[in-house]
C-alpha cells in the first residue's frame, strides 16, 4: 500500500484519540459516520461504519483495556478488541448505551479507573462497562459540557461548558462503593477554557501527584496541583505561562496574535531522549544539540510547547511540579526556533482556523517521537521528528518530517474521475461532496494531496477535471458549470443551460491539437445518440513566448470572481460549440468516454482511424463501437468518426470500458463474466467467469509509456489486475494474466464504491469515505517465471517494468522467435543465433548477465542477408561437414545440438522459464535435424518437421490422449515438394507401426498429394490395425480395407478368425456380389443396425460395402467426430477428383473453417477443390466473404487464437507458384493486403517478435500495378472484396504483376481461348467472385475459376514454350 486516505477527520474537539495500550500505540479518530483505527501513518487496523448515524461526535480510547468509546449526539457505542493473540487485532461491538434523557445530546467523553465511562452532556453520567454495560452515577450540569476529563488515577474530573470561564473539579468521595458521590470545587479564569489536559504519569502504577495544565482564552497556560492537602480542597494553581510573550520574533511580519500550546509528558519526551540519543551520529553539531537535551533532560521536566502560525516555537520546561516552594528556575525556556513548517490552513476562517496537537512516544526501541496535528480544515498530519532536532536552538533545516495526511471524504464515495495524464483526480460522494486530489512525490514515495474541495448544493451528473486539477466541469440536468479549484474552496466561474433530445450519458473532453494554449473542449453525448459541445477559455498551462508551464495562483490570492484575470490573460469563459448527431440510439445501452491510456489528450489533426478514441458506446444487443473526434476551427463545430464496430454477440451487457489505443472490456448481464477485445481487428482476445466470486461492478484501464494496457476489474471487495500477455500461437497460451489482486476487506468492510489508475501506476480505490492508493510494485516471486531473472534481484517490479517485460520483446534465442523464423524462412539467421548462443554459454556461470540481443541488430532479419547466407552456405559445404572435428562450427549439427542441449540441462537461462528452455531445447534438437536433411528436404518440410516434433513432445508431456497436429503444420506439408522424406520419417517415429490414431495425430493422409503411394499407406496402416492386438480382429481393419476396395484381402482375415462368433455370417455375407441391388440392400441393413449399437466405424465399413461412400463419409464424420478419416476414406476409394469428397469439402470442411475462422483449413480445402485461386484469398479476405450462402462465424472464431502471422509466409509463397494463385492474389484489393501486412506485423509485436515485424513491412513486395490506369482494380474504401468488372481481362499475364523473375510461375490457368469465350459472352471481362458464384450455383456456389464447356476453338498462332515449373506441377510437386 502506497498511502491511505482514511476518510476526512471530523471538526470536533474530541475527534482523535491516541494511546499506548501494552506496547501498541492506537490512534483512532471519527469521520463521518466511522472510526478508523491506526497503528501506524500507512496502516489501518480497521475501520468501522455504524450505519445508522450520520455523523460521529467524539471517541476515546481507555489505555488500560484497549476499548474503544464513540458517541454520535444520542447515543454511545463501546468496541471491545479481540484477536491479538492471533496477530489479528480487531475491535468488535461490546455494546450500545442510551442516554436517559432523549433530548440529551453528547459532546465529550472519557475512560477512568476499571472500565469507568464518564460521558458528558447536559449532565455528566457515569457508565460500568465490564459485561453489561450500566449507569452508576449522573449529575445535571448548568451548562452543557465542552470538556470532562478524568484524571489518570480518576480522583478527579476536570469539566467545563462552552464559553464557560469556571472550571469545576470533581472530587470522588470514595472507591469501590456501590452509591458513587463526588464533590467538587470551582478554578476560575479570567475568559473562556479553550483547552484541559491532565499530566499522564511515568507508570500507570505509579502514585504521582495530579496535574493539571488549562489553556485559556486570554492565551496563558496555567498549571493546577493538588496542594498540601492533595487535592481535598481542590486544586491550585502552580505557575502561568504567557503564550504571547513566550513567541517574539525578530522581524515584525513575522508577528501573529495567533498561539497554539500543546504538552509532552515527562514519559513521552524521556522515551524520546533515549531514541535520540541512540540514533544520534558523531558529527559535532548534533553532538551539540544532543548535549543541550542531555541537559534538559537530567531535568526530569513535563515540557510545554507555544507555536504561532508563522513557523515560530518556544518550548519551556516546567520542573518539580508541586512542590511546596517554587524556584523561579522551575520553568525555564528549552529552545525558542523559527521556520517550522507546520502546514497551517491560510486563509482559514471560523471553525476550520483552529489545530489540535497530540505528542507521543512510544517505548518500543524503533519508535519515534510523533506529532499529530489535526486541522479542522478536515486533516490530520502525522509529523515525525527527533527531539534534539526539533529543540535544537541553531538553525536546522528540517526540524520535523511529514510523513502522511490523513484525510479524505465524511460520505462513501461513488464515483472518481482522473485528467488524462493521471496526475490529478476528483473524487465525490453519495451527498455530491467533491474534493480535487493532486499528485505529490514525497520523500516516501507518491501521495495524494487535497488540492481543493467543491461544495455544490445540487444534483451533479457527470464531473469531468481539467488543467491537472485546477478547473472541474460538472453536468447537471438542465445545466453545465465550470469550477476554478485552484484556491482550496473551489469557485463557480461560468454556468451554460443548455437542451438535449435524450438522457446525457457521459461528459468528455476532446483531444486538441495544440494542448495548454487556452481554449477547451468538452462534450456530452445522450441516449439518442445526439450529442453539444462547449469551448472552454482558461488560463493557458504554457506560455505562447516561452514554452515554459505557467504557475498557477498562490492559495493565498483573493477570491476569483467570473472576470478573473489570471497570469495577465482573458477572462475564463464557457460557450456552446455546436451539437452533433451520431446517429440512431434504438439499441443503445451507453456511451462513455475512454480512460486515457497514460498519454496526455493530444491528436495529430488528421480525422482518420489512426486517430486516438474519445468515446465508446455499446448496445443492447453486444455491439460495441469506438468514436474519435476532432476540432473543426473553420466551421466551429466537432467532426465524429467511427473508428471500430465490434460485434460480440454478448446480449445486454451491464458494463463496458475502452481504452484510447483500442482495447475494450464488457461484463455480461450476469456481471460474472469478463471478456477483453482488441477493437482495432474485432477480436476475442481474453474471457474469463468468476462464479461465487463476487459480481463484476468496475472496470479501469491503464497503460504503460509504451502502450501495454493494463486493467483493474472491480469487485465488491477486490480489484484483479490483468496485464497483456505475448501472443504465443505455438503453444495456444492465454494473451492476459491475472499479475495481482487487492483485498480490502481486511481495511474495511465498505464495498468498492468506484477505482482509477494514476499516470504513475498506483491503483486509487474509494471504499466509504476512504481512499486507498495502492502501490504501484508488483511481487515477482512465484508469480511470473518469465521474470525470474528481477526476481533474484529485488523481490518486486514495478508495474510498468514487469508488464513491459510480460509482453515486451523476446530476447534473440528465446523459442518462440526462433519458431517464427524458421517459419519465415530464415534457417540460417536461427543457425547463427544458435551457434552464438553455443559459443556465449561455454564460458557462462550462473548469475552472468546474457544480453538478449547476443549481439545482432535489426538488419541481420533482412531477409536478402539470410538468403545470401543460405546460398553461400550451400555452396561452401557438403553434408559432409557434419563429422569434421571443427573447434567453431558454423552449423548446427546434431553433434552441436546435442552439446547445446547438454549445456541447458545444467544453466539456466536468466530471461526463460523452465517450461520455455525446455522448449528451446527441443528446437536446438529439430534443427539439428532439419540440418541432417537439409539436401533432401525444402522449407516447407523443414517446417513440418520442426513444429511435428515440438508439437509430438508437447503432447507425450500433457496426456496420453494423442491431438491431432493443427491445419497449419498440415497445409505446410500439404505443399512440400520432399513428401516421400517426410512419410519416411514420420512412419519411423512410430517404429513403422503407425496406426490410425498416429496417422491422426500426424495428419499423413491429408498431406499426401500422391494418391499411388497415399493408397499404399492407407494399406500399411489397416495391417497395422489388424495386427494391433493379439487377437487380430478384422473388425479393426475392415473400413480401411473396404476402402482400399480390397474386399478379397478382408474375406482372408475373416476365414482366419475362427475364434470369433460373427466369423461364419460374416463370411456368408461377404461371399456375396455387392454390384446386386439386394445385397447392396443387405449390406445397408447392416450398416444401420451397426449405427444402432453404436459402432460406428464398423456401420462406416458396410456403407462403403454397399458403395454408399456418400453416407460412410457422414457416419464418420457426424457420429465418429472424425473428420480426418472420412477424407482419407474418400480420398482412398474414389480419388481428389470424386464427387462425394468435392461435396464433403464445399459443405462440411469449408463451412467448418468459416465458422471456426480457420484460413489454414479453408487454403488447404479451396487447394484440394483446384481453386488455388481462392485458396490464396482465404489467407486475406474473410472467409465468410468466400463461402455462398455466407456462414455466420461462430463466437470462437472471434478469439485472437485464430490469426497467425505464419499466414503472410504461405500467402508470399503460394502467390508466386502459379498462374492461377497469382490471379487469386491479383483479386485481393490492395487495400486489403497492406491491411493484412500490417495487422500481421502488429500480431509480431504482440508475440513480441518486433524484428520480425520491422522485417515483414520492411521487405513485403506489393504486386506491381497494372498499366494503363483506366484498367487499375476499382478498390472499395473500406477494404473489402473486388467487385468492380474489369478486374482481369483475357489478353492479360498475371505474371506481369510480380516484380521479379517469373519463370517458374506454373501455367495452370485455362486455356486463352476458353476463356476468351467465356469473356465474350459476359461482355469482355473475366468478373470477380460473385458473377462466378451464380455461373456454379447447382455446385454449392464456391467461387474460383472454372473451365465453361464449350466448342473447342483453333490453337493459338503463336507458339508458347512450356514453363520447366509446368512439368514439376503435373507430378504432383
Amino acid at each position: 500500500m502506497r498511502g491511505i486516505l482514511p476518510g476526512r477527520p471530523q471538526a470536533k474537539l474530541q475527534a482523535v484519540t491516541t494511546g499506548l495500550w501494552g506496547s501498541l500505540q492506537v490512534i483512532a479518530y471519527i469521520s463521518g459516520n466511522s472510526v478508523v483505527v491506526l497503528d501506524g501513518y500507512n496502516h489501518v487496523l480497521q475501520t468501522i461504519y455504524i450505519e445508522e448515524e450520520e455523523d460521529l461526535e467524539a471517541i476515546k480510547l481507555d489505555e488500560e483495556t484497549g476499548k474503544i468509546a464513540t458517541c454520535s449526539g444520542e447515543h454511545i457505542y463501546i468496541y471491545k478488541p479481540y484477536g491479538q493473540d492471533e496477530g489479528a487485532l480487531k475491535w468488535s461491538l461490546q455494546g450500545t448505551l442510551p442516554l436517559p434523557e432523549p433530548n440529551d445530546l453528547i459532546t465529550t467523553l472519557s475512560w477512568g479507573l476499571d472500565e469507568e465511562l464518564l460521558v458528558g452532556s447536559t449532565s455528566l453520567t457515569l457508565f460500568s462497562t465490564h459485561s453489561h454495560p450500566e449507569q452508576i452515577w449522573s449529575k445535571r450540569l448548568a451548562n452543557p459540557a465542552k470538556f470532562a476529563q478524568f484524571s489518570p488515577d480518576a480522583t478527579f474530573i476536570a469539566s467545563t461548558g462552552t464559553h464557560d470561564r469556571l472550571l469545576k473539579v470533581w472530587r470522588r468521595l470514595a472507591f469501590g462503593s456501590v452509591e458513587q458521590a463526588f464533590d467538587y470545587s470551582y478554578l476560575p479564569h479570567p475568559s473562556a477554557i479553550t483547552g484541559i489536559h491532565w499530566r499522564k504519569p511515568f507508570h500507570k502504577e505509579s502514585a504521582t501527584e495530579n496535574v493539571l495544565y488549562t489553556i485559556c482564552a486570554d492565551s496563558k497556560v496555567r498549571v493546577w496541583t493538588t496542594g498540601e492537602n492533595h487535592g481535598s480542597d481542590g486544586l491550585v494553581l502552580w505557575a502561568e505561562i504567557d503564550l504571547l510573550e513566550s513567541i517574539q520574533p525578530r522581524h515584525l511580519d513575522q508577528q501573529s496574535k495567533k498561539r497554539y500550546a500543546f504538552f509532552i509528558d515527562s514519559r513521552d519526551f524521556t522515551y524520546a531522549t533515549e531514541r535520540a540519543v541512540q540514533r544520534a551520529s558523531n558529527d559535532d553539531k548534533e553532538q551539540m544539540a544532543l548535549a543541550h537535551l542531555i541537559e534538559v533532560a537530567n531535568r526530569s521536566p513535563e515540557v510545554c510547547v507555544v507555536l504561532d502560525d508563522r513557523g515560530n516555537m518556544s518550548a519551556w520546561g516546567l520542573e518539580s511540579i508541586g512542590c511546596k516552594v517554587r524556584k523561579t528556575t522551575d520553568i525555564f525556556n528549552i529552545a525558542h526556533v523559527e521556520g517550522l513548517h507546520l502546514h497551517f490552513a491560510k486563509g482559514a476562517s471560523g471553525l476550520d482556523d483552529n489545530v489540535q496537537f497530540h505528542a507521543f512516544c512510544g517505548d518500543k526501541p524503533d519508535s519515534v517521537f510523533t506529532l499529530l496535528t489535526h486541522h479542522f480544515d478536515g486533516r490530520i498530519e502525522w509529523l515525525e521528528s527527533r527531539v534534539d532536532h526539533l529543540f535544537d536552538p541553531s538553525a536546522q533545516r528540517n526540524r520535523i518530517l511529514r510523513k502522511a495526511v490523513w484525510t479524505g471524504h465524511s460520505h462513501a464515495i461513488k464515483k472518481v474521475n482522473r485528467t488524462a495524464s493521471g496526475r490529478a483526480l476528483i473524487s465525490r460522494t453519495v451527498n455530491d461532496e467533491s474534493v480535487v486530489w493532486v499528485q505529490r512525490h514525497i520523500q516516501s514515495g507518491m501521495t495524494l494531496h487535497r488540492h481543493s474541495t467543491v461544495r455544490h448544493e445540487g444534483h451533479i451528473h457527470r464531473t469531468s477535471i481539467l488543467h491537472e486539477g485546477n478547473f472541474v466541469v460538472f453536468l447537471h440536468h438542465d445545466s453545465i458549470s465550470l469550477w476554478d479549484s485552484r484556491g482550496p474552496v473551489a469557485v463557480e466561474v461560468a454556468r451554460c443551460q443548455y437542451k438535449l433530445q435524450g438522457k446525457p450519458l457521459c461528459l468528455l473532453v476532446v483531444p486538441e491539437t495544440e494542448p495548454g494554449h487556452g481554449h477547451m473542449h468538452i462534450a456530452t453525448i445522450s441516449s439518442d445518440m445526439k450529442g453539444l459541445a462547449w469551448e472552454l477559455r482558461l488560463p493557458p498551462e504554457i506560455d505562447p513566448l516561452t514554452g515554459r508551464k505557467l504557475s498557477t495562483i498562490s492559495a493565498s490570492a483573493p477570491v476569483y470572481t467570473k472576470a478573473a484575470q489570471s497570469n495577465g490573460h482573458s477572462e475564463i469563459t464557457m460557450k456552446e460549440y455546436g451539437s452533433f448527431d451520431l446517429g440512431s440510439g434504438d439499441d443503445l445501452a451507453f456511451v462513455l468516454p475512454v480512460d486515457p491510456a497514460g498519454t496526455a489528450p493530444v491528436i495529430s489533426g488528421f480525422l482518420d482511424t489512426f486517430a486516438r478514441d474519445v468515446a465508446i458506446s455499446y448496445t443492447k444487443s453486444g455491439i460495441i463501437k469506438s468514436w474519435t473526434a476532432r476540432v473543426n476551427f473553420e466551421e466551429q463545430k466537432l467532426d465524429w468518426l467511427r473508428t471500430s464496430t465490434v460485434e460480440t454477440s454478448i446480449p445486454n451487457p451491464h458494463l463496458a470500458s475502452g481504452t484510447s489505443i483500442r482495447k475494450a472490456a464488457l461484463v455480461d448481464a450476469e456481471q460474472t463474466t469478463l471478456t477483453i477485445w482488441n477493437t482495432r481487428s474485432a477480436q476475442l482476445e481474453y474471457e474469463e467467469r468468476f462464479d461465487g466470486h463476487g459480481t463484476i461492478q468496475d472496470l479501469d484501464w491503464s497503460s504503460t509509456p509504451d502502450n501495454q494496457s493494463i486493467l483493474a476489474v472491480g469487485f465488491p471487495h477486490r480489484v484483479v489486475i490483468y496485464a497483456q500477455l505475448r501472443y504465443d500461437y505455438l503453444n495456444a497460451g492465454p494473451s492476459w494474466t491475472q499479475i495481482r489482486e487487492i483485498r480490502i476487506r481486511d481495511l474495511t468492510p465498505h464495498p468498492i464504491g468506484d477505482s482509477v489508475w494514476l499516470g504513475s501506476g498506483n491503483l486509487v480505490i474509494g471504499a466509504g469515505n476512504q481512499l486507498f492508493v495502492q502501490d504501484e510494485h508488483v511481487e515477482v516471486d512465484g508469480l511470473f517465471p518469465s521474470l525470474r531473472l528481477l526476481s533474484r534481484k529485488k523481490a518486486e517490479l514495478d508495474i510498468f517494468t514487469a508488464v513491459s517485460r510480460l509482453n515486451g520483446p523476446l530476447p534473440v534465442f528465446h523459442p518462440q522467435l526462433l519458431s517464427q523464423c524458421v517459419l519465415s524462412g530464415k534457417v540460417a539467421l536461427v543457425q547463427r543465433i544458435l551457434l552464438t548462443l553455443y559459443k556465449k554459454l561455454k564460458f557462462f556461470v550462473p548469475g552472468d548477465e546474457l544480453e538478449g540481443f547476443l549481439g545482432f541488430e535489426a538488419h541481420d532479419f533482412s531477409e536478402d542477408l539470410d538468403t545470401a547466407m543460405t546460398a553461400s552456405r550451400k555452396e561452401m559445404h557438403s553434408s559432409y561437414a557434419d563429422f569434421s572435428e571443427d573447434p567453431d562450427p558454423d552449423t548446427v549439427t546434431e553433434a552441436v545440438a546435442n552439446s547445446l542441449k547438454e549445456t541447458l540441462t545444467k544453466i539456466q537461462l536468466p530471461q526463460l522459464s523452465s517450461q520455455e528452455q525446455f522448449h528451446l531445447a527441443d528446437i536446438i534438437e529439430c534443427v539439428g535435424m532439419v540440418e541432417k536433411h537439409r539436401r533432401s528436404i525444402d522449407d516447407n518440410a523443414g517446417r513440418f518437421l520442426l513444429f511435428f516434433r515440438q508439437h509430438v513432445l508437447r503432447s507425450g508431456q500433457h496426456s496420453a490422449e494423442e491431438v491431432p497436429i493443427s491445419w497449419r503444420e498440415i497445409t505446410w506439408a500439404f505443399h512440400s515438394g520432399s513428401q516421400d522424406i517426410l512419410v519416411d520419417l514420420v512412419s519411423r517415429h512410430f517404429s513403422g507401426r503407425m496406426l490410425w490414431r498416429h496417422a491422426r495425430e500426424s495428419g499423413i493422409f491429408m498431406w499426401m498429394t500422391d494418391l499411388a503411394a497415399l493408397r499404399a499407406q492407407f494399406e500399411s496402416v489397416a495391417r497395422n490395425q489388424y495386427t494391433s492386438t493379439d487377437d487380430k480382429n478384422p473388425v479393426d481393419c475392415s473400413l480401411f480395407y473396404l476402402a482400399l476396395r480390397k474386399k478379397a484381402v478382408l474375406i482372408g482375415l475373416w476365414r482366419m478368425a475362427t475364434w470369433s462368433r460373427e466369423q461364419t455370417p460374416t463370411l456368408r455375407l461377404l461371399s456375396n456380389n455387392f454390384t446386386d441391388a439386394r445385397w447392396k440392400t443387405a449390406a445397408l441393413k447392416n450398416a444401420y443396425a451397426l449405427m444402432g449399437k453404436r459402432r460406428f466405424e464398423y456401420a462406416a465399413a458396410f456403407f462403403l460395402l454397399a458403395d454408399h461412400l456418400a453416407d460412410a463419409v457422414s457416419v464418420l464424420s457426424n457420429q465418429l467426430n472424425d473428420t480426418q478419416l472420412a477424407i482419407a476414406v474418400a480420398r482412398v476409394y474414389e480419388g481428389d477428383d470424386g464427387p462425394i469428397l468435392t461435396a464433403f469439402l464445399k459443405e462440411k470442411v469449408l463451412p467448418q473453417a468459416a465458422r471456426e475462422g480457420n484460413r489454414w483449413l479453408a487454403t488447404w480445402a479451396f487447394w484440394m477443390l483446384g481453386k488455388r485461386d481462392s485458396a490464396v484469398r482465404a489467407l486475406v479476405q474473410p472467409l465468410t466473404t468466400l463461402m455462398s450462402p455466407p456462414e455466420t462465424p461462430s463466437f470462437e472464431s472471434r478469439l485472437f487464437s485464430t490469426d497467425d502471422p505464419a499466414l503472410v509466409v504461405l500467402y508470399k509463397i503460394l502467390r508466386a507458384k502459379s498462374l492461377q494463385t497469382l490471379r487469386g492474389a491479383a483479386m485481393v484489393s490492395p487495400r486489403a493486403e497492406w491491411e493484412f501486412v500490417l495487422h500481421t506485423a502488429g500480431l509480431y509485436e504482440r508475440m513480441g517478435c518486433d524484428l520480425l515485424a520491422l522485417d515483414l513491412v520492411k521487405t513485403w513486395e506489393f504486386l506491381l500495378p497494372r498499366l494503363p490506369q483506366s484498367r487499375l482494380p476499382r478498390t472499395p474504401v473500406d477494404g473489402g472484396v473486388v467487385k468492380a468488372k474489369g478486374t482481369l481481362d483475357a489478353e492479360f499475364d498475371p505474371r506481369m504483376l510480380l516484380r521479379r523473375r517469373s519463370s517458374l510461375v506454373v501455367a495452370d490457368l485455362p486455356t486463352r481461348e476458353h476463356v476468351r469465350n467465356a469473356l465474350q459472352e459476359a461482355e469482355g471481362d473475366i468478373e470477380s467472385d460473385d458473377e462466378e458464384d451464380e455461373e456454379e450455383e447447382a455446385e454449392g456456389k464456391m467461387d474460383g475459376v472454372k473451365e465453361k464447356e464449350g466448342p473447342k476453338k483453333p490453337p493459338p498462332t503463336q507458339f508458347q514454350e512450356p514453363d520447366a515449373g509446368s512439368l514439376l506441377d503435373a507430378f504432383g510437386f
